[in-house]
């Protein structure tokens, strides 16, 4: 023993460069194989190297950012779940047919939709946008009120407050009922208030889980990644999603602290069952537990809504991306108007290319964000690259508080995409989000004017003013562009 502990008192510090060495060979090499922009190889590269151990563990924590994961049956067509749906099937080419003259050319989205998410558009739904808390919030609690079978709820920050506890208390009244409900809450979204609402909910009999909990590292290798997905299943056929969390700063008409604007949407029909199949896969990815059968995927009501739909999954697994180039395809299909609202704003190249060439080829791009943000950093980053957006004839508007958490996007009148996810590289490349592409002139119609009535009241945002900004000011922002991908 005394031998062994002379060696390791002589020789530790060969053994620590060692050490080091290796993990810094193989940390390096992961980054150079698997990151797919050169830039962020680079800098990980490069802090790898230049501080041993602590660069090749915050690589491991924060660079790691793909999860491989098990598919719960949201894809195969031979699935349980899509048997029922044939009836409801629609090809992107029978598009034409609903569509007015000037938009058949959205049939081309449409193709892109169906290569990247391996789904089938979807016929006879109904989306109905509900504004802010005030009237999403009383919808979502009738639902969970009326619900006699199953509630699944899937939600990025669910606070223990007014608003969190108005669904906690019909959550467990739905529970005292004999209903079967499930509750996943993303773990760093629940940490937004103190103590967290998941206990509660754990009393009041829910089964609650908690997404990417551990703070372990082997326990859970992907702490960079947040579940940002926001879906509400009531009996498998009616469905809530668009970007909306659970807090009181979205109950406007009750004057909150910090009031924050918001769309949510009720959606009816055969599409449901798509948002249904995305929560049970997080809910088995995270609890191990599958739920399938009649509970949770009942055959569709017929009805008799206007919307072609499909939902768009998205995330750092085998949906990788799918947001983003859904983002470009409706770009790149565009002929007369492109109208967007997000809250944060921080396009990648590719994006502001996408961006800029629809404004050139004669396309209408407006671009609507909050003037006062409620993240400073991601402001001073967006505005840092305005002018990127500007110079080629994009028309940005800047909207009077309260904050705007909204997340829209619309095409020709026809076609929209809603959902959780936000333009921003987190968002796009880093957190599960879920979309949902809808074609329906009506629905486009109706989310336009709301956009329209936001134009109203904004500023817009010119050249001349993003570069009369003092030059402290655009280095603040110039820095804090440096670090986009992390905000």
């Amino acid at each position: 023993m005394d031998a062994v502990l002379s060696i390791l008192q002589h020789f530790w510090p060969l053994f620590t460069a060692a050490a080091g060495l290796a993990a810094s060979v193989v940390a390096s090499g992961h980054a150079i194989l698997y990151k797919r922009d050169s830039r962020a190889a680079v800098g990980w590269v490069g802090l790898i190297w230049l501080v041993p151990f602590i660069g090749a563990l915050l690589y491991v924590l924060l660079g790691i950012n793909r999860v491989r994961r098990r598919v719960a049956g949201r894809r195969g067509h031979e699935s349980l779940h899509f048997r029922s749906l044939d009836d409801y099937s629609c090809a992107a080419q029978e598009l034409a047919g609903t569509l007015p003259v000037e938009a058949v050319n959205l049939e081309q989205m449409a193709l892109l939709g169906e290569a990247l998410t391996m789904l089938p558009l979807l016929c006879r739904n109904r989306v109905e946008p509900l504004f802010d808390g005030d009237e999403a919030y009383p919808a979502m609690i009738e639902a969970i009120d009326a619900a006699t079978v199953s509630v699944s709820l899937c939600i990025y920050i669910f606070d223990n407050d007014v608003a969190g506890r108005r669904f906690l208390d019909a959550l467990a009244r739905a529970v005292a009922r004999g209903v079967d409900v499930c509750v996943l809450v993303d773990a760093a979204g629940a940490r937004y208030s103190v103590p967290p609402i998941s206990g509660r909910l754990r009393k009041a009999g829910v089964r609650a889980a908690l997404f990417m909990s551990s703070v372990v590292p082997w326990r859970t290798p992907y702490l960079n990644l947040r579940n940002h997905r926001k879906i509400m299943v009531v009996d498998g056929l009616l469905g809530f999603t668009g970007g909306m969390n659970i807090r009181a700063g979205c109950l406007l008409r009750e004057g909150p602290a910090h009031p924050t604007h918001d769309v949510h949407f009720r959606v009816e029909g055969p599409v449901v069952q798509q948002l249904q199949a995305t929560f049970v896969e997080d809910w088995q990815f995270t609890t191990g537990e599958l739920l399938e059968g009649e509970r949770w995927f009942p055959s569709p009501r017929a009805g008799d809504g206007p919307t072609v739909a499909r939902v768009i999954p998205d995330g750092p697994d085998q949906d990788m991306d799918k947001m983003m180039m859904a983002f470009q395809g409706a770009l790149a299909t565009a002929r007369r108007s492109v109208r967007i609202m997000t809250p944060y704003f921080l396009p990648d190249r590719p994006l502001i290319s996408a961006l800029n060439t629809c404004a050139l080829r004669g396309v209408t791009v407006d671009i609507v964000l909050p003037s006062v943000n409620n993240l400073k950093m991601v402001a001073w980053a967006s505005m840092a690259q305005m002018w990127q957006i500007l110079e080629w004839g994009c028309r940005v508007w800047l909207t009077p508080p309260p904050f705007d958490h909204s997340k829209l996007m619309v095409v020709d009148g026809a076609l929209s995409l809603l959902g959780s996810s936000n333009w921003d590289p987190r968002s796009l490349r880093l957190n599960f989000e879920l979309g949902l592409e809808c074609y329906d002139p009506e629905l486009a119609t109706r989310l336009e004017q709301h956009i329209d009535a936001r134009i109203e009241q904004a500023h817009r945002l010119t050249m001349a003013e993003a570069d009369g900004r003092p030059m402290v000011v655009k280095l603040r922002d110039g820095l804090m562009r440096l670090a986009a991908p992390y905000l």
